[in-house]
């Protein structure tokens, strides 16, 4: 079974009805203090974290003084406008005293459906996790329609941890794991401690979306767990609402595990694998002994391209003799690659006018 113990990359989901009263609609800031000291011992033991939380609408509807009943969809949008900012500086300072940086990643569907957003978002959160980071993710309430929301922190969750390339996912709920029905309703339910695959008959034990300050449901989490899992990401649901969840968690709480089904690395390299070339890029021998070495694709290698391609695009990558070598996302238009074509990373700004990415085609996004 997976635990947070051996995890290298840890994505914790934090809901609404975690972080706000729902009835004087204020922080609850010792709870907060304590998430804070899971994360900085989670942090000091080595494991990378991304937070995924709710909570910006709860705070600036308490603010404005809106009320619990739903809000029609501009006066939502303004409740986060003001919610968001009072959410970022409350994380700010309850992991400050830590030592940890915080940073404020908001994003919408748009940005995971679009193949270089996508890749505009992992690169930043890739950046700001190497730099020490600790990014705080949530949905851009303030802009997001319909059309392009996920409308639930869940799915969310999974799609940064499938981004960021996480082995685990946590949702912190208001139940302690997936039941074979409502424990609310049915005393004869029972937790799932592990979920190896989910099947028809788990899916069709999950119920509907709760009440209150909390939008989710054992739907969503479902969902959320087959993104996750198929990712090569174990996901976890537990009972967030008692102070030190994740320190609850590694010590053994109740909770359900969902198994992954692969690795992060091997469901990427399939994911890529699977695309359609758009294009052709060429490189000279020193480049084609690098990428042999498993090095990332560097302009000064591209002695050709062929192909109409933009950012995020995959596209193969041919050896001096025209083999095939890799298949790769490409960080550069077709237009943008053939004028970089055997230029060292520091000419990039002079030939484009701007500074640009240092490669070409990174390790990560390519497959032999």
């Amino acid at each position: 079974m997976a635990t947070l113990s051996d995890a290298r990359r840890v994505v914790v989901k934090i809901g609404s009805a975690l972080l706000v009263d729902s009835e004087s609609g204020a922080l609850r800031g010792d709870w907060l203090v304590s998430l804070a000291e899971d994360v900085a011992r989670l942090r000091r033991a080595g494991r990378d974290v991304v937070l995924v939380s709710s909570g910006s609408i709860a705070l600036g509807r308490g603010v404005l003084g809106l009320g619990a009943a739903d809000l029609p969809l501009e006066q939502s949008q303004a409740a986060a406008a003001v919610g968001q900012i009072r959410l970022a500086r409350a994380y700010e300072e309850a992991l400050a005293p830590h030592g940890i940086v915080t940073a404020q990643v908001l994003v919408t569907l748009e940005d995971s459906a679009d193949r270089r957003r996508y890749l505009n978002s992992r690169a930043t959160l890739e950046t700001l996790l190497g730099l020490g980071v600790t990014p705080i993710v949530n949905e851009n309430d303030t802009v997001a329609t319909d059309e392009i929301r996920y409308g639930d922190n869940d799915r969310l969750a999974a799609q940064i941890a499938v981004t960021v390339g996480a082995d685990r996912l946590v949702l912190l709920s208001d139940v302690d794991g997936f039941y074979s029905a409502n424990p609310a309703q049915d005393p004869a339910a029972r937790r799932y401690d592990v979920i190896e695959r989910i099947t028809p008959e788990i899916e069709a034990q999950a119920g509907d979306a709760g009440s209150g300050l909390s939008k989710g449901g054992m739907k969503t989490k479902l969902m959320a767990a087959r993104l996750a899992t198929e990712a090569g990401c174990a996901m976890a649901i537990t009972l967030g609402s008692p102070l030190h969840p994740l320190a609850a968690l590694e010590a053994g709480a109740a909770a359900t595990w969902f198994t992954a089904q692969t690795t992060p690395q091997a469901a990427r390299k399939r994911w890529i694998a699977a695309m359609k070339p758009k294009g052709e890029v060429s490189v000279d021998a020193g480049a084609a002994a690098a990428l042999a070495q498993g090095k990332s694709l560097l302009p000064a290698g591209v002695t050709g391209a062929t192909g109409t391609f933009d950012r995020g695009d995959p596209v193969l990558v041919l050896g001096p003799d025209g083999a095939r070598l890799a298949c790769g996302l490409t960080r550069y238009t077709a237009a943008e690659t053939r004028a970089l074509r055997g230029r060292r990373s520091s000419e990039i700004e002079a030939v484009l006018g701007y500074k640009g990415r240092s490669v070409l085609i990174h390790r990560d996004d390519m497959v032999a």
